[in-house]
């Protein structure tokens, strides 16, 4: 009983951790291309018609971005909404290394 509600909180932890990777990514993102272009919050705020406020909120990882406000950003960059993403995601790799986590937890599972 243990054993299974440990495992499926862990598949849970992996299904969160990484969406919450990704989202650090495209926040990350966000900021290297504004602060690239040499914008301000205000003047993104300006220019997207959000509030600075929220900006900075997205930018520390406090708000998460829907679509349509990485669109209105991405446009006040005057950059694709797709520059936001990881171009070479190795899916593969990615999932390998889950795997081994995975089976090195089932492991330590084992001994108890």
């Amino acid at each position: 009983m243990l054993k299974s509600i440990v495992s499926s909180t862990i598949e849970y932890y992996f299904y969160f951790m990484e969406i919450g990777e990704k989202l650090n990514y495209i926040i990350e993102k966000i900021k290297i291309t504004r602060i690239k272009k040499g914008i301000s919050q205000m003047e993104l705020s300006l220019r997207s018609n959000l509030s600075q406020s929220f900006l900075a909120n997205i930018e520390k990882g406090k708000k998460q971005p829907s679509v349509l406000t990485l669109i209105k950003i991405a446009e006040a960059l005057n950059v694709n909404p797709q520059d936001f993403f990881p171009e070479n995601l190795d899916i593969d790799v990615y999932k390998q290394n889950k795997e081994k986590t995975k089976e090195k937890i089932r492991q330590l599972l084992e001994l108890i």
